[in-house]
């Protein structure tokens, strides 16, 4: 009896990416001829202004399970996230940043381990020996006191909730996508609060990584907006804003 091929969807949230993109596809393409799955890539096109749509639909004449959602226009990473998300056809879905700071070969990880557990996540920060490339020690401490603060507002004991590598097992995690409010930079926190407030499991991973100095991602201006983040998203829950599935409900 032939064994079902695992179903799998990558989704790359994109703003401006008409110049990493090509190097992305093509490296996720080459990662999945060699490896035994069903899968499809998603494109969130988060109202880019370059060609990154064009570059795709390129793509797709060779790529045909390749995907393109547009957002009409630019809402965030965490919206982009959730769309795609949301319109994955897999049985599992990963999102990755589309400069694959986590090569993609590291996906292995994250799908191994979601037969045991519901949310698996990339970690920069559990074997920082696997980095190849680091931040400057500026963004690397106001990454630990970002993470500090997570655990301290949303009481999650992670120690890197920021590393844009994340994987899913899609049924069951849904509804923390359907709940999902935040739409920029701090929607990492609300995942994994959501998936803590419905009893899913989650599993840190450390993966090889490597800064691109070309992140969009200001220390400044971003670390502030995130912080104000978690506090929403504190509010949220006390508000009810979050309502728990009911115990019956399948999984």
């Amino acid at each position: 009896m032939a064994v079902p091929r695992l179903k799998i969807s990558i989704v790359i949230p994109s703003f401006n990416e008409e110049r990493r993109l090509p190097n992305t596809l093509e490296r996720i393409r080459a990662y999945l001829a060699a490896r035994p799955f069903d899968a499809e890539v998603i494109v969130v096109d988060d109202g880019s202004t370059d060609g990154t749509a064009r570059v795709v639909e390129e793509f797709r004449a060779t790529m045909p399970t390749l995907r393109l959602l547009s957002n009409g226009s630019n809402r965030g990473k965490g919206y982009s996230v959730r769309q795609g998300m949301l319109q994955a056809r897999g049985d599992m879905a990963l999102f990755t940043d589309a400069d694959l700071s986590a090569p993609i070969e590291e996906a292995d990880k994250l799908i191994g381990a979601l037969q045991y557990v519901d949310v698996t996540m990339g970690s920069r920060a559990l074997d920082r020996s696997l980095i190849s490339e680091r931040q400057s020690r500026f963004r690397e401490f106001a990454g630990i006191v970002f993470n500090k603060l997570v655990k301290l507002t949303l009481g999650l004991p992670f120690v890197d909730t920021q590393c844009g590598f994340k994987a899913f097992g899609v049924g069951r995690t849904r509804i923390i996508f359907e709940q999902q409010r935040v739409e920029r930079f701090g929607f990492d926190p609300e995942l994994l609060f959501l998936a803590k407030l419905h009893g899913l499991r989650a599993l840190e991973i450390p993966v090889r990584w490597s800064h691109n100095p070309e992140t969009k991602v200001r220390v400044g201006v971003d670390s502030a907006r995130m912080f104000g983040e978690l506090l929403v998203i504190r509010w949220n829950w006390l508000l009810g804003r979050y309502p728990r599935r009911p115990a019956n409900a399948a999984r």
